[in-house]
């Protein structure tokens, strides 16, 4: 059986909207934005079905109630038009994604019998 994705609230928490965004779209900005945070970049583009333009990593902390993690800024071309999306990576989704990054590291190295 096939393990089900996180919850999308485990991976962003979505400060502001200008557009309702779909499962596809969190999970392409979540992306984005991982990528960001990883290699501490500042801008990416990104595009696909869903929407394209850029997030911007902003390089602060935000907390909202108990949920934490770094934030980010994504102007947007939607099919409803133009959208600003302001959210932060949560603090288990970072952690999530690292585990997952290790776990995929491991399977690919070779496994030597000597």
């Amino acid at each position: 059986m096939a393990e089900q994705p996180p919850p999308a609230w485990l991976l962003i928490s979505v400060l502001f909207s200008s557009v309702p965004l779909t499962a596809a779209l969190a999970a392409t900005l979540h992306e984005t934005a991982y990528d960001l945070y990883s290699r501490d970049a500042v801008a990416k583009s990104m595009g696909g079905d869903v929407a394209s333009g850029r997030v911007h990593n902003l390089r602060k902390e935000m907390l909202l109630g108990t949920i934490g993690g770094p934030a980010f800024e994504a102007e947007l071309e939607t099919e409803r038009g133009s959208a600003r999306v302001r959210f932060l990576l949560t603090r288990q989704g970072i952690e999530l994604m690292d585990e997952l990054k290790l776990q995929a590291e491991a399977a690919r190295k070779p496994e030597f019998l000597n």
